[in-house]
């Protein structure tokens, strides 16, 4: 077992010869009940699919994201 200390920014040292066996440097992690389960992500693009937009094209989604900026922007600014 290895005891960690969770930094003000969240963070936590994964022990080297666990970070090996991963084989990767990108993880999911998840809570079950009280534990914090840690999985290696060896394949980019499956975990990201959940947020996928599909059905769009990429100049629909380029349009979509200005407008959240624009919208963003124009929020912050009117309220202070």
């Amino acid at each position: 077992m290895f005891i960690a200390k969770i930094t003000r920014k969240g963070q936590i040292t994964i022990p080297t010869e666990f970070r090996k066996k991963l084989g990767t440097d990108v993880v999911e992690v998840e809570m079950e009940g009280e534990k914090i389960i840690i999985k290696p992500v060896r394949k980019l693009g499956g975990i990201l699919n959940k947020y996928a937009i599909k059905n769009k094209s990429i100049e629909d989604i380029m349009q979509m994201e200005k407008e959240v900026m624009r919208n963003a922007f124009a929020e912050k600014h009117n309220n202070s």
